[in-house]
């Protein structure tokens, strides 16, 4: 055999070259709109809106084929159009700590719906607003801005769904705790994350199974549909899912990501609200927020 005259410091230097050329490079752009971030190379969205509403397990909203019947036609037709995931989780009952959990990572040792609350500690908006980032929660039926009662309008708004304003006025604003009637018609204008809290005749918790679940799929679609067709354009997400079942299914509920950075499809991975806010605090380059830290972020819905 003929020997190799440029011997093994070539060899070296070549397979160093084939590296470089065939690696990946993580762009040093990646804070500008509509990057790839994250070691699992999620895409950053330019604006998220997550929806939660309450109290219904997965098999009271989600279809078990397309033929069947379901008093939720709207939400279907999102889970058809984005990732639908089958193995997902509320955290714990009742309401108030699954909410606290999807914000800020914790339940602060809260087991009921208590009000009021006060809360420290990092949370979602802090964290955004700390990199250069916006928040706001949009309430329905919270009567003004900063808004710091426990109910209002006939107990329609429940201060209990809304997480923000348990830090209000020391690490948080009152400007980004807003009434529903502030959500923008513009939808360039939202916040990069916005938190939607439907009120409890809209957003599944009162009335009869069948017609509450019915008119809070009538609400997504008339308020909330909209931003859905305008995101397909404008690299952004929803995120539909549910505080808790309602007992009878060991907390078992529906989370819907739609957006045109998403692969549609069905997708048994297990996730809770932990997963979700890791994942999002992975998507803008966060701090990640208490037992989130220890929860995988979500990796394999996304389009590369």
């Amino acid at each position: 055999m003929r020997p190799n005259r440029f011997g093994k410091p070539f060899a070296v230097v070549l397979l160093l070259l084939l590296i470089c050329v065939f690696s990946p490079v993580r762009s040093a752009d990646s804070g500008k709109k509509g990057s790839k971030v994250s070691d699992g190379d999620i895409r950053r969205p330019d604006h998220i809106v997550i929806i939660v509403e309450e109290n219904k397990s997965y098999g009271q909203i989600i279809a078990n084929s397309i033929m069947s019947k379901t008093p939720a036609p709207y939400i279907n037709s999102l889970a058809n159009e984005g990732a639908l995931f089958t193995n997902s989780y509320g955290v714990t009952h009742p309401s108030q700590p699954n909410y606290l959990a999807l914000f800020s990572g914790l339940t602060h040792g809260v087991t009921d719906d208590r009000c009021p609350l006060s809360l420290s500690g990092n949370n979602l908006a802090i964290e955004l607003r700390k990199r250069g980032f916006s928040f706001a929660i949009y309430s329905e039926s919270m009567p003004s801005v900063g808004f710091e009662g426990c109910y209002s309008a006939f107990n329609r708004y429940a201060r209990k769904h809304n997480p923000v304003v348990n830090w209000q006025g020391r690490e948080l604003p009152r400007e980004i705790n807003l009434p529903f009637d502030a959500f923008p018609s513009d939808f360039n204008k939202l916040s990069t994350v916005s938190l939607v809290i439907p009120n409890q005749l809209n957003d599944m918790h009162d009335g009869a199974p069948s017609d509450a679940i019915a008119q809070g799929d009538q609400w997504l679609k008339e308020r909330i549909d909209p931003f859905v067709r305008w995101a397909h354009s404008h690299n952004s997400l929803l995120i539909v899912t549910w505080d808790e079942d309602d007992g009878s299914a060991n907390n078992h509920i529906a989370t819907i990501f739609v957006g045109p950075m998403v692969h549609p499809g069905r997708y048994g991975n297990r996730i809770d609200h932990y997963n979700v806010l890791r994942t999002i605090t992975e998507m803008y380059g966060l701090a990640t927020l208490g037992n989130s830290a220890t929860s995988k972020p979500i990796l394999d819905v996304w389009k590369r």
